[in-house]
């Protein structure tokens, strides 16, 4: 097997229908040979989530739940994520089942192939299966990628993406401050400033949205939060 190894680092909160599912897509995804670590942080979940975790970490050691006392947010769950990541790559990965696993191999081909330091797996670029949803929230997500490669320089088609897969090394490099949904912005916008800038690539990726009813959590204020740290990472270093 081989002496390299990934990170899945899983952010979870009231996702109890769901967290069972995803881990073990996570075990049986195809890893290209890599050792698997998945770190499940728990934000303080008010439902069955922490204890439906613990169970299974009890059963594979390749499993290690981390928890929160207070809710925080998926950029602070994210944060003590990466902290305990000890693995060559880390990805990360929403326990919702909006993002599939069985796609890592692809994600992880340029990495292992020496052609990127990070890549981004944007459900925009075409030719994968996606649900259709909401149209403005769509749009948004567009816009906030143009605004962010309007201060990045970047050619990014989906910033807000989940899947974003780092070599570790460079993943140090950077220090996380937003708590919430913010993160996406901040990370993309402290990778693109890094000097000599990393390799980084898009993958296409398949999408299966959630509606709110089933239990997405994002919203209007996070897009107006999104503006903000676009604005604060690019222009105030």
């Amino acid at each position: 097997m081989s002496e390299q190894s990934l990170s899945v680092v899983i952010p979870c909160y009231n996702e109890e229908t769901t967290v069972e599912k995803i881990v073990a897509e996570v075990l049986q995804a195809d890893t290209l040979g890599l050792n698997l670590d998945v770190i499940i942080v728990d934000d303080c979940s008010t439902d069955t989530t922490r204890s439906k975790v613990a169970i299974i970490a009890e059963m594979d050691s390749r499993i290690r739940l981390v928890c929160h006392d207070t809710n925080q947010g998926k950029g602070a769950a994210l944060r003590t994520g990466f902290a305990q990541a000890k693995s060559d790559f880390i990805i990360i990965q929403d326990a919702d089942m909006e993002y599939d696993p069985n796609e890592y191999a692809k994600l992880l081909t340029p990495l292992l192939d020496g052609r990127a330091d990070v890549v981004f797996g944007s459900r925009f670029s075409g030719g994968h299966v996606r649900r259709v949803l909401y149209f403005w929230h769509s749009l948004g997500n567009k816009a906030l990628t143009l605004l962010s490669n309007v201060f990045t320089d970047l050619n990014l088609t989906d910033m807000e993406t989940c899947y974003k897969v780092f070599r570790r090394d460079i993943l140090q490099q950077v220090t996380i401050q937003e708590d919430r949904f913010g993160f996406e912005p901040e990370i993309t916008a402290k990778i693109s400033r890094l000097k000599p800038m990393p390799r980084i690539y898009e993958v296409g990726i398949s999408y299966k949205g959630r509606t709110y009813a089933e239990g997405k959590k994002i919203g209007w204020r996070d897009g107006f939060r999104a503006i903000y740290c676009i604005l604060r990472y690019n222009l105030f270093r």
